[in-house]
């Protein structure tokens, strides 16, 4: 973002903050590839993060899909916190004057605390026992129902969960766990097509966004950084 957007975009962010009220983080990422990362947070405590903190997988898979040219915004999909902490997330896309992304802002709201009431004055009301036995009045934790999308190429999207991790290494450890959840053999013994449809979800996923990740992938397939490269060009994707 240039200097005069980051300037606006964070009174926004402090004034969403104190509007809202302490339930509601609101964030601001700047895209610059200098950057990458929040600039600007109000109500930190609900995730617990902090300027400088990465953008999340959720934020680098919009971009990597472009979401951006079909949506203005993205709203209520899950987020979760490095406490387990369910929220409902937010994004929109700050677009400069020729539609690229150059920042995000972000709202996470947290919801527990009007669950915790929900759930008091339900246990008021009805004995426990007719709780348990009534599905539309059982207990639901922290689950969303989003609201549907704008687009029709909204609705063809995956629903999204977004991690919110606090530095970058965890989110890149986050996000390779899941590219390689399902595969029981350890990442330095799979075999070179194995690594290559590993590479090909961590780029979709938009981990190679990431400064220092193709060190970082190399580390975990136990091989150097310019197999990586080479895979990545095999694929015809761009690290």
């Amino acid at each position: 973002m240039t200097p005069d957007m980051l300037q606006q975009y964070s009174v926004i962010v402090q004034f969403l903050g104190k509007t809202l009220g302490p339930d509601y983080e609101v964030v601001l990422h700047d895209l610059n590839p200098e950057h990458n990362k929040i600039v600007a947070i109000a109500n930190s405590h609900v995730s617990g993060r902090s300027i400088g903190s990465p953008l999340t997988n959720a934020s680098l898979k919009m971009l990597i899909d472009k979401a951006y040219e079909t949506d203005d915004f993205l709203c209520n999909y899950k987020g979760i916190a490095e406490n387990g902490r369910m929220l409902r997330s937010s994004t929109m896309f700050i677009k400069d004057a020729q539609g690229h992304p150059a920042g995000l802002l972000c709202i996470n709201f947290d919801d527990s605390r009007y669950l915790q009431l929900h759930d008091a004055l339900m246990s008021v009301i009805h004995p426990q026992e007719y709780l348990e036995s009534c599905p539309v009045l059982k207990k639901s934790g922290s689950s969303i129902t989003p609201v549907p999308a704008a687009s029709s190429e909204s609705r063809k999207r995956e629903p999204i969960t977004e991690n919110l991790s606090m530095d970058i290494p965890s989110l890149m450890h986050k996000m390779f766990a899941d590219a390689t959840v399902s595969i029981p053999t350890p990442a330095d013994r799979l075999n070179q097509q194995e690594k290559k449809d590993i590479i090909e979800k961590l780029h979709k996923q938009g981990l190679f966004q990431l400064k220092g990740a193709i060190t970082f992938v190399a580390e975990q397939f136990s091989c150097s950084s310019a197999t990586i490269y080479r895979y990545l060009s095999e694929l015809k994707l761009n690290g």
